[in-house]
Parts: C-alpha cells; structure tokens; sequence
C-alpha cells in the first residue's frame, strides 16, 4: 500500500512524481516497459510549442507557467543527480509567418518578448539559413532542455527520495469498489494505493476505456534524424512549415518531425529520413556535409487541439489524469505536474483548473 501509483514513467509522470515526493507523500510508479523511452525521450525538448499562438489559451498558460519554471527544475536536477539536462537559451526563429499582427496580439497577452525581422534582420541573426523570407518571428527567450538528460536526471532524484519505478510492469485492469479505485492489476500483481494517477501518454485512452471513459487521446508518429556537427555550425532554433532544426551544445543538430496517424507503429520509414533530411538542407544548407547519427520515431499522445487532461476522473473519485500534451509535453510538463498536485493534495491551484478538466476537452465521450 502507497499514498499514490502513478500509471506512467515518462517524463510527466515523473514530473508529477517528483510534486507529490515534494510535497511528503509516498509514490510508485508503473511503467509498461522502460522508464521515460517513449515520446519523452524521442522529442526534441523545446520548450515552447510550435507557432504558439495558434494553441488555445489554455496551452499558453501552461507553456509561460513552465517556461519560467525550467531553470530553476534544471538547477534542481542537476544538483540532485550530478546530470545536467542543459538548459540552453537558444531562442526561436519562425520564418513562416501567416499573420503579424496575430503573432503580436499573442505575444503582448502572454508577455512574450518578440521581434518581428525583415530579411536583413534574419540574416544578421542567422546567417547559416538557407531561407530568405521576407519576415520572421524571432522569439529570443525560448530555451531547449536535453530531454533524455532531463528524464535521467528525474529518475535518478526520484528513486533517491523513495520512488520506487517498476519497469515492464503494464497496467493491465483497475479493481474498482464503490466509485474508488482499490488497486491496478499487473502481471506481477495488484498494486493498492489511496489514489492513482493515469499519465501514460499515448496509451492513455485504452488504459481509461474499461473505466467508462473514452479520450480523444491517440497515438501520433513523429521520426526525427541527429546530425554529427560542431559547435556554431547553428546559431540558433529555426522553423519553417512545421519543420524545425535543433542545436545542441556539443554540436550535435537535431532536425524534426512528422506528423503521422499511423496507430502504434514505431517504425521509421525511407521516405520520412527523405523528407526530414530536405528540409534539413533546406533550412540550413551546411547540414549537406555532416553524418546523419541517428534516425528515429516516437508516439506523441496527439489530442484534438493540444489541451492536455489535467484532474480528476469524471465518475471515480480516487483517479486522477495527467494525459495529451501532444507535441508539448516537455514545455507543458511542470505545469501540469504541480497543477495536478494542486487538485490531489486539495491546494488553491497555481492556474486556474478549469481548461483541463474532463467535461471541457473537446470530443470527450463520458458515455
């Protein structure tokens, strides 16, 4: 018996993990196979969303809650774990920019420091790009973590203060008496707690069928190729059509992602290494000359427009979901752990809880 089991290890879960230790309480995580290898490792850990005043308010909130959050997390983890998860100030160059006047509307909302550059502008800044659009939206707050540094980090922290992780333990059922949950069922047996937390990404939605409810949460592919570079070869994150061009400190340039409703197929395909890769060149012409490292895919937990699930479940008092960040989760992730503790812990919440809950997702069926 535990105070709390949350059904998930990535980096959510351990982020509302590490809320919860925080605040006195005894946590175990299940993880259906390794800790923090899905869509928490395979990201690009920018922390902001793409083009983000496309997103409802609600993301937003999260987004600037986090974003001020991150260095001192960082300081945290590095502290606690000797891993430094390398917080980087890298900045964000948009170079596909719809409607300006939309763009500073968003920015003068949320606080957001934003310079709108001519071409000359963006050539001054990035004189590696490939592009020469006639304007662009330059972000130059938005930082970037080394995500599977961050997670390694977490992990590390949490398992130190008393977490216990179980790896390849799948949750598999819920025993449920009287509108409670009383355990999770596993192969290795039933797990109890006073309360359980469902933050297992992608998988969310078959997890919470057997309860009555059906989230608009799904799988969504994203592939991302690692090219071998040195540093200041990319001066900043750039992004153009979706696609966007990462500059890691040791040199290293991440280039990302599809968007691919393909079920839970995680293979990666010749034709998305083509595309990624052409718009690698394309963006940053210098790129032609380096190594690819590394080809990859991860599940996104994708929902209908980005809002994730934060709170209670609608008919089972003790169950809680922390679920469908979709391509944010890394930006969106210290919000929504501490605001998810708010409402297990009964705290005056740190934004208002509102947005996130159950009845007000779009498309949620409580039938």
């Amino acid at each position: 018996m535990t105070d709390v089991v949350i059904v998930g290890a990535g980096l959510i879960g351990m982020l509302t993990a590490h809320e919860l230790v925080s605040a006195g309480m005894q946590v175990c995580m299940l993880e259906r196979g390794q800790p923090a290898r899905e869509s928490s490792w395979a990201g690009g850990g920018i922390l902001s969303p793409l083009y983000p005043w496309r997103y409802p308010d609600a993301v937003s909130e999260l987004a600037r809650w986090s974003q001020h959050y991150y260095p001192e997390l960082c300081r945290q983890c590095a502290a606690g774990s000797g891993i430094d998860p390398q917080w980087t100030r890298s900045g964000l160059l948009i170079t596909d920019i719809d409607d300006p006047a939309q763009v500073q509307q968003w920015a003068t909302r949320f606080g957001a420091r934003l310079e709108q550059l001519d071409t000359a502008g963006i050539r001054e800044l990035a004189p590696e790009l490939g592009l020469h659009p006639g304007s662009a939206a330059w972000l130059p707050e938005v930082a970037q973590i080394r995500n599977p540094r961050l997670v390694k980090s977490l992990r590390a922290m949490l398992e130190q203060r008393g977490v216990e992780i179980r790896p390849d333990c799948p949750a598999q059922g819920w025993d449920i008496e009287g509108g409670r949950v009383r355990s999770v069922r596993t192969p290795g047996g039933a797990v109890s707690a006073d309360a359980f937390i469902v933050a297992s990404g992608a998988w969310t939605g078959p997890l919470l069928e057997s309860t009555g409810l059906s989230l608009p949460i799904e799988p969504v592919r994203g592939q991302m190729l690692l090219f071998q570079g040195e540093p200041g070869l990319v001066s900043c994150i750039s992004l153009h059509k979706g696609r966007y061009v990462i500059p890691r400190r040791d040199g290293r340039v991440l280039v990302g992602s599809t968007l691919e409703y393909v079920g839970f197929d995680k293979q990666t395909t010749a034709q998305a290494r083509d595309e990624l890769h052409r718009s690698a060149l394309q963006l940053i012409p210098a790129l032609a000359s380096l190594k690819i490292e590394k080809h990859w895919a991860g599940l996104r937990p994708g929902s209908p427009d980005g809002t994730p699930v934060i709170g209670p479940h609608p008919d089972i008092a003790n169950l809680y979901i922390n679920a469908g960040h979709f391509r944010n989760g890394v930006v969106l992730g210290p919000a929504s752990a501490r605001l998810l503790a708010d409402q297990l812990l009964k705290r005056a919440p740190t934004l208002d809880i509102a947005p996130y809950q159950v009845e007000n997702i779009k498309n949620i069926n409580l039938s």
